[in-house]
């Protein structure tokens, strides 16, 4: 080897053991995978229960949310999505050990415990989007945000009663919906009104619509957490340009 090669070999290797490890992983890595897309099925409207138990569930596919590092420590994760004339139905569910929760009011910082996410990007002319959180115990937090260059801020719903409140319940299997509660798997089911959505643009979707979205789950059994996401994302969640694309039937 040349001593010119060779002292490249030694500048790059000694540049590499200077890296923090996600930027060598990040390095070796390949290209991220492309945006996932998928359908969502037209239905008539029906009561949630936070099991899935309605039948019109039955014609949905399960789509499978994928693990963001700690790999091995991950759970199976899942969501579906059906849409009516008034709403959309999202339906969440994670196998788990223990159950991480103790806030008990709405509008708090659910992720930083355990969480189902989904965020809807209605309009892709308008870097405004819609992000809805729940627990394991059923509390929520929806809110719009205006994300202009990665500067954002939720902003809660006015009004927040009648036509314009979400429907939502919750379901744990294996040990009693209680923080800290070894348990086996937790479900959410969650219905969001077009009437809250608006003035959102694109709304309601019409056969033929798409909408741009992503869908989360956090897990606190370990520090650090481990967390999953359907459209793969960076080190944010709010990375919008990323996520993926619902079609409506």
């Amino acid at each position: 080897m040349s001593r010119r090669a060779l002292s490249w070999l030694i500048a790059f290797v000694v540049l590499r053991a200077g890296l923090p490890a996600f930027a060598q992983q990040a390095a070796s890595a390949g290209p991220p995978p492309a945006p996932p897309s998928m359908q969502v099925l037209r239905t008539d409207d029906f009561a949630v229960d936070g099991k899935g138990s309605a039948a019109a569930w039955s014609k949905a596919q399960w789509q499978a949310l994928n693990p963001r590092g700690n790999a091995e420590r991950a759970h199976p994760a899942r969501f579906k999505m059906l849409y009516s004339p008034t709403g959309l139905y999202v339906l969440m569910d994670s196998e788990d050990r223990i159950l991480t929760a103790t806030m008990n009011a709405d509008f708090l910082h659910l992720w930083t415990e355990d969480v189902f996410e989904f965020f809807l990007w209605t309009d892709e002319r308008y870097p405004v989007y819609f992000e809805y959180e729940i627990s394991p115990l059923g509390y929520e937090l929806p809110i719009i945000i205006p994300n202009f260059g990665g500067q954002f801020l939720g902003w809660r719903p006015w009004d927040y009663e009648g036509s314009r409140k979400i429907r939502k319940a919750v379901s744990v299997v294996g040990g009693p919906a209680k923080s800290g509660a070894s348990i086996t798997r937790w479900t959410a089911e969650v219905f969001v009104p077009y009437d809250l959505l608006r003035p959102l643009q694109n709304v309601p979707p019409k056969p033929g619509a798409t909408w741009r979205a992503n869908v989360y789950r956090v897990d606190y059994d370990e520090r650090p957490s481990t967390s999953w996401d359907w459209a793969r994302v960076g080190r944010s969640f709010h990375e919008f340009e990323k996520f993926g694309t619902l079609v409506f039937e």
